[in-house]
């Protein structure tokens, strides 16, 4: 692939849309891309907001990437136009497989370091910022979760930066493999508890799973972004 880069930086407030059974709920899934360097904070981007802070943000959902060769894929497997900023991403890389990033992998871009701390789990939400009920299921069939990532080193970032990556983690576990043991492979949670650098969720998660009958721990759409 070619050398990755971030093609646009976004950031978004928090606002009230319309939700189900005519009720509103508080959203920052809208965001806008921005020029010029944005200052990267220990949990967020300058300009940037979170709605749910017990579902969304902290540190380890600080910055949330998803990659332009992703949003390609969508418009081909949709057949029709897919908005570049339908998943409510801060950075849209170009030239990297998301898929296959390993957790606890180490980025520098601009001034600013960090490191990928887990898959994005959809929710409800996305189905409301896109316009589409079913979006959170077909997100979750496509295994194109994106990347969180938490703030190793703050700085400033900008559309055009290089995405180098710093370091890689011996254990080979990728965001892909993390998403597809938790939604469809849950049979191999064990394997999450091998990796450190994973948020501590999954962590609990494969936990409980590994205590527990497997019914009572099928996964749902109710922590995403």
């Amino acid at each position: 692939m070619p050398d990755p880069r971030v093609r646009t930086v976004a950031v978004g407030r928090a606002v009230e849309i319309a939700g189900p059974k005519d009720r509103t709920t508080r959203t920052a899934s809208a965001k806008s891309p921005v020029e010029g360097s944005v200052v990267v904070h220990p949990e967020h981007l300058e300009g940037d907001e979170q709605a749910d802070l017990e579902n969304h943000g902290g540190p380890d959902k600080a910055v949330y990437a998803y990659a332009d060769e992703d949003v390609a894929w969508w418009r081909g497997e949709l057949g029709r136009d897919v908005d570049p900023q339908t998943f409510g991403q801060n950075l849209t890389t170009t030239g990297l497989d998301l898929r296959s990033v390993v957790v606890g992998e180490r980025w520098r871009i601009g001034t600013a370091e960090f490191e990928v701390a887990q898959p994005r789990i959809p929710c409800f939400k996305l189905g409301l910022h896109s316009g589409d009920p079913t979006m959170p299921r077909r997100f979750i069939a496509a295994v194109r979760p994106g990347a969180y990532l938490r703030v190793t080193t703050t700085g400033r970032v900008a559309a055009g930066d290089r995405v180098e990556v710093l370091d890689r983690p011996a254990h080979g576990v990728s965001l892909a493999e993390v998403f597809t043991i938790y939604h469809h492979e849950r049979d191999r949670a064990a394997t999450l508890l091998d990796v450190p650098q994973l948020a501590p969720m999954y962590h609990r998660w494969a936990r409980e799973r590994l205590r527990a009958p497997a019914e009572r721990h099928r996964p749902d759409v109710g922590e995403g972004v």
